[in-house]
């Protein structure tokens, strides 16, 4: 039989030929390419005519151009890809998935009203969802002497409308500034406006009020319809919903050991995280419900007047980063990199540990606040049946790290398997594309060692000794595996214990 087919065995006249094929002979396998989808509601001003197909999206400005800057989608894309860079998500691919607002939606509405005429010159500052400004432009209100509350009025719509990235746009009425959120959703509802004066009144008082609620939560059915078979690792979510929550975890499913279901079902295991703000003192209200699923990921910033969805946005920086390059690895210990913190520091029962236990245990994720900034502590699903002990499927990087030996194990299964023809062990066979048990079974033991060396299971010989392959009985198209692996396991507590005695001389 020829080993080479450049040159076809019919052909008897003279000639040359040669044929090149890519080949890998790389032993070690990839790890699993992330995929990011950003779930996400579009301006009022940007609904008519909107897409809701998936489009990947490289840039905030992209995203603010398809649904509208200071928008949820902007909001988000602004932290995932920062102005000037930064790195933080690099080549990883956004799929952006635009929502149309539900029919019954509102915008969130605030009045800021100033009193009093002007008594010096000063500078006022704004405060919206926790921040005095976005990208460099601030919401600076800049008092003159003599300065009327119309005037003022002015100058404070002037200094929210200037921000491009705002949340919200503003009108003057007769001294009164009317601040209405850009779209309609419930997502608009944490939407919070402060104002500071910077220790000096001038003489000029503030009063602020909410006049109206944002209401009203959109379908996902028409974005999770769009996944096929591409393998989204990555789910932004901004919906605080329960309608939202459900959607996402029927789709996703559960790795159940009978009888998988979703994208966990044998054959589709193209399974997510969905990552999800909360700005909750105690966000065990959401998680302790969801004991049975895998789908929701906490992302916690308690008590910060950001906007909920940004801290998922966050949160996504990190583990899509952490995911694709070193998925042995957890986000434990890294920080948030744009999520305003509280302006007295104070971020409630989240900071005692004793809490932060108890939340874990109830499928809450964790953070606290070291040097001003959020700290991830526990970066977990909302997982937490009673009696599992160890939990299976809390951890977001367990998650990963099996996600991750499925897929070197189906990179071998197509360079190796698929479409060869099935021979027994004891044949002699000479053909190209032939798979024995006993060849297929040696493919595996290489990959155990793989797997070891990148830090994603221990004990690899536990691995190889519990290969078992075998031809199907009933079909001979039919190849079929088992095997165990052992997790490696992150150092997440540390116990020790020093005996101290004195110094005695001797007898």
């Amino acid at each position: 039989m020829a080993i080479s087919d450049a040159v076809g065995l019919e052909l008897k006249s003279k000639v040359v030929g040669y044929k090149i094929v890519g080949t890998n002979f790389n032993n070690s396998t990839p790890n699993l390419p992330q995929r990011i989808a950003l779930l996400a509601e579009a301006n009022t001003a940007n609904q008519s005519g909107l897409s809701t197909a998936g489009v990947q999206v490289t840039s905030a400005q992209q995203v603010g151009e398809l649904a509208g800057y200071g928008s949820p989608a902007h909001s988000m894309a602004r932290i995932l890809f920062p102005k000037g860079g930064g790195g933080l998500i690099g080549g990883i691919p956004v799929i952006l998935y635009l929502q149309a607002e539900a029919g019954s939606a509102a915008a969130k509405e605030h009045t800021v009203t100033a009193t009093g005429t002007a008594t010096g010159n000063g500078t006022h500052t704004l405060f919206i969802c926790g921040r005095n400004g976005l990208d460099g432009v601030f919401y600076d209100i800049n008092i003159a002497v003599g300065d009327t509350p119309t005037v003022i009025a002015t100058k404070a719509v002037d200094a929210i409308n200037s921000v491009l990235g705002c949340p919200v746009s503003a009108t003057n009425t007769a001294g009164v500034v009317t601040a209405t959120s850009k779209w309609k959703g419930l997502t608009a509802e944490d939407i919070s406006i402060t104002v500071s004066t910077n220790g000096d009144a001038l003489g000029v008082s503030w009063a602020v009020a909410s006049t109206a609620s944002g209401a009203g939560t959109p379908s996902i059915s028409a974005a999770l319809d769009q996944f096929g078979s591409a393998w989204t690792t990555i789910v932004v979510n901004p919906y605080a919903a329960s309608t939202v929550y459900a959607a996402l975890e029927a789709f996703n499913g559960i790795p159940d050991s009978t009888a998988p279901t979703g994208r966990y079902a044998g054959i589709t295991m193209k399974p997510f995280i969905a990552i999800t703000g909360s700005t909750l003192e105690n966000p065990t209200t959401v998680t302790d419900g969801r004991a049975a699923n895998v789908t929701i990921a906490i992302a916690p910033a308690p008590l910060s007047k950001g906007l909920p969805y940004e801290a998922a946005a966050n949160m996504t920086c990190l583990f899509a980063r952490k995911a694709q390059d070193n998925p042995h690895l957890d986000v434990s210990g890294s920080y948030y990199p744009d999520m305003p913190v509280p302006s007295d520091g104070v971020i409630g029962a989240m900071s005692s540990y004793v809490n932060r236990n108890l939340y874990l245990t109830k499928g809450s994720s964790t953070v606290d606040l070291v040097a001003g900034r959020y700290q991830v502590v526990d970066f977990v699903t909302t997982y937490h049946p009673a009696g599992e002990d160890p939990l299976q499927f809390n951890y977001c990087r367990n998650l990963q790290v099996d996600w991750n030996i499925r897929f070197a194990y189906y990179v071998q299964e197509q360079i190796n398997v698929v479409d060869h023809v099935i021979s027994s062990d004891s044949a002699t066979v000479t053909a190209g594309n032939v798979i024995k048990p006993k060849m297929w079974k040696s493919v595996v033991i290489g990959l155990a060692d793989d797997l070891a060396a990148r830090a994603l299971i221990a004990e690899p010989q536990f691995m190889k000794d519990s290969i078992r392959v075998q031809i199907s009985s009933v079909n001979p198209d039919r190849l079929e595996t088992n095997f165990s692996y052992k997790r490696t396991g992150v150092a997440r507590i540390l116990s020790t214990t020093a005996n101290a005695g004195f110094n005695f001389g001797s007898a």
